[in-house]
């Protein structure tokens, strides 16, 4: 149990690196070089593939954070085009995942997925304004019970080079859940409603889960 709650779980997609460092620590346990190699390579995989457990807040009405990071950018934009939303503007908030963040993703809030859509792009700096329209992307749109969207996007960085979404349409989430990670150092977007109460500010910390971004009108 204190093993359990000191050291957090791995996300199953961090395993093939962390056995990959394991094998070459193991392959070259003669040498102490590779041997340390190895295994500082396994650690370091399993530092980035975290997947620490997480108590969302029970108010109803809020959005929480989908990553852990810093806020970057807090600003009013057009949804992704690709999700046929129209041009009307919604307060985006940006979350930056450094590479020491924990970067599996989580849903703001809880309902249905009403559409999931990667678009492919550049891979620019990641903290940068433009990544949110030129990086590559993947899209998470719920539908609250209440009939908001809210709009989650997943967006590569300039080592990032792969996302992973584990949700499809007309899966179920509740607010937390996890529903997938972005490899190595990356970004999040999250639309909300024009008239959102905006709960954090830029340059403040966000732990995925469980930091309140905004309540909705």
């Amino acid at each position: 149990m204190l093993l359990r709650e000191t050291v957090p779980p791995v996300h199953p997609a961090g395993l093939p690196f962390i056995s990959a460092g394991l094998g070459l620590a193991l392959v070259g346990r003669r040498s102490r070089w590779l041997r340390r190699t190895g295994l500082l390579a396994a650690g370091a995989c399993a530092g980035f593939f975290r997947h620490p457990p997480r108590v969302p807040p029970t108010r109803p009405g809020i959005v929480v954070a989908p990553a852990d990071g810093q806020v970057c950018l807090i600003e009013s934009a057009a949804p992704p085009p690709e999700l046929e939303m129209g041009d009307a503007e919604m307060l985006r908030v940006s979350i930056f995942l450094s590479v020491f963040d924990a970067h599996v993703q989580r849903a703001p809030v809880s309902g249905e997925v009403v559409d999931v859509l990667h678009r492919p792009g550049l891979f620019g700096s990641a903290d940068l304004p433009v990544a949110s329209d030129s990086n590559e992307r993947n899209s998470v749109r719920i539908r609250t019970p209440d009939g908001v969207d809210i709009v989650a996007v997943q967006i590569a960085g300039l080592v990032a080079r792969r996302i992973v979404c584990n949700v499809r349409t007309g899966d179920k989430l509740s607010i937390g859940d996890t529903y997938g990670l972005i490899r190595f150092g990356s970004r999040l977007d999250t639309y909300l409603p024009a008239g959102s109460g905006l709960a954090v500010s830029v340059g403040q910390r966000a732990v995925a889960g469980e930091t309140v971004l905004a309540e909705l009108p």
